[in-house]
């Protein structure tokens, strides 16, 4: 059994004693080492991840050779490609340990059958693929609405440990700017406390 998920799924739906071990007997769990890939540009995505302990990242290189950072993922979150998983196709992307973590796979193969016999399940990656749009709607707005400096205040508000787990260049690739620019207003001491008129 495995009682992180099983309470985070509590939180959503209620599920039988008999469906929790249906579902776990289908979880495959993986240790990844800090800075071991979990998929690489031209793998298919094998499932969704789910975080027990650590901290994942996907990402993007660009042609300029940059990496652009599409999500983290900390413990008790969601992590895969659905593009590759929707189109079962190859990813173009990178999911990477940014620490030694262990995730709870559940395989596409897998999915499936269980949506059809334990149907609370499928609410609830419903729930879960609405909460990772809704906050990915955020990040676009915050990103296109805010100034440099506003977007780092709010980020670091709303996940004040967070900030202090990922290194400054993947923070900086995530909010939209240079790893020069958060030096640079870490320097001179930016507090994450909103300012007069600062948006929210």
């Amino acid at each position: 059994m495995y009682p992180q998920l099983l309470a985070h799924i509590k939180k959503y739906v209620q599920l039988t004693l008999q469906e929790e071990q249906s579902l776990c007997d289908k979880l495959e769990l993986i240790k990844l080492k800090k800075k071991a890939f979990l998929l690489e540009p031209g793998e298919h995505c094998k499932g969704n991840y789910f975080v027990v302990k650590g901290c994942m990242r996907q990402f993007l290189v660009n042609n300029k050779l940059n990496e652009q950072i599409i999500q983290f993922g900390i413990e008790n979150w969601w992590i895969a490609d659905q593009d590759s998983l929707m189109a079962n196709k190859p990813s173009n992307c990178f999911i990477q340990a940014v620490e030694a973590s262990e995730l709870l796979l559940l395989t596409e193969k897998s999915r499936s059958p269980l949506f059809e016999s334990i149907p609370k399940l499928e609410s609830y990656f419903r729930i879960m693929m609405q909460t990772a749009f809704v906050a990915a709607q955020r990040r676009i707005g915050f990103i296109f609405n805010m100034t440099d400096e506003e977007r780092y205040r709010y980020f670091a508000r709303l996940y004040p440990d967070f900030m202090q787990r990922v290194p400054q260049y993947m923070l900086a690739s995530y909010l939209g700017f240079t790893p020069q620019f958060l030096s640079r207003l870490r320097a001179k001491g930016a507090s994450p406390k909103s300012s007069p008129g600062e948006r929210t």
